[in-house]
């Protein structure tokens, strides 16, 4: 039995959905940016008015706002938001599911290891991220081609894009790791929402500037667009903290779920 593929088309109809929503959701506020950089004066004057904590909680920066990748930053902070609730959701799921839906004997009676069960689990999901970000990038390349007012960067355009891929990526192993640590999961949904949100609004709420040690605790704060787009780069410290917790979260899941007591009932 491909455990790999049968999760790929398993998956596909949930793929679909969150790959549209994202790029739909990007099209949307894309779309506006044009009549934005005509009048760049009084939408700047608008925003001046907001406090300060809801200019941070919305990801605005007001001196580049108005620029095609400033706005581009923008609304990646939204994107980012729902595209870690995707990429949580698939973690959790994708391995709680077999003892939600009591499948998980038919599995074990397979001739294969669980370590072999979790890594096909673990590569099926990451697919489907991968695939996401693609179609993601591809149609966001676009929709900056069609709207620019100006000449961009192409690889700060990049860097910003893929932040997308590497938040879910530090979510999707903080699911799997819950997933083998929590007992029966019965609804996937609201621990996805929660968590999500817990991190972004301690994010918004408590870290106060990039010298925030707190900036360490919330993946919402380790690829900011905003930071890539001022300093053209992604931040090597945080590299570093983010590739640690992801082979910790790892190597911990197989840990425990080698060792789990799995029930189906």
């Amino acid at each position: 039995m491909n455990i790999y593929l049968h999760e790929l088309r398993a998956y596909r109809k949930f793929t679909f959905i969150w790959s549209a929503s994202l790029i739909i959701l990007f099209m949307m506020y894309f779309s506006i940016y044009p009549t934005i950089a005509k009048d760049a004066d009084s939408f700047i004057k608008m925003l001046e008015n907001y406090p300060e904590y809801l200019q941070s909680a919305m990801g605005l920066h007001l001196e580049s706002i108005t620029s095609l990748l400033g706005f581009y930053a923008f609304i990646l902070t939204f994107v980012i938001l729902c595209a870690g609730i995707q990429s949580l959701h698939i973690g959790i799921s994708i391995i709680s599911k077999e003892e939600r839906d009591r499948t998980v004997d038919f599995l074990m009676t397979k001739p294969i290891s669980r370590s072999s069960i979790l890594t096909e689990k673990i590569l099926a999901g990451l697919t489907t991220l991968v695939i996401t970000n693609v179609f993601f990038f591809m149609i966001a390349k676009i929709m900056v081609e069609v709207f620019k007012t100006n000449d961009y960067d192409n690889r700060l355009f990049a860097l910003m894009t893929i932040t997308i891929f590497l938040v879910q990526l530090m979510f999707y192993v903080l699911g799997i790791l819950l997933s083998v640590i929590m007992p029966k999961v019965k609804s996937v949904l609201p621990i996805s929402l929660g968590v999500v949100f817990a991190f972004f609004i301690f994010g918004t709420l408590v870290v106060s500037d990039e010298k925030d040690i707190y900036r360490y605790l919330t993946p919402f704060k380790y690829f900011e667009p905003n930071d890539i787009l001022l300093k053209g780069g992604f931040g090597l410290l945080y590299i570093l903290v983010a590739f640690i917790f992801i082979t910790a979260s790892i190597v911990a899941s197989y840990v425990v779920y080698n060792k789990k007591n799995i029930h189906a009932v």
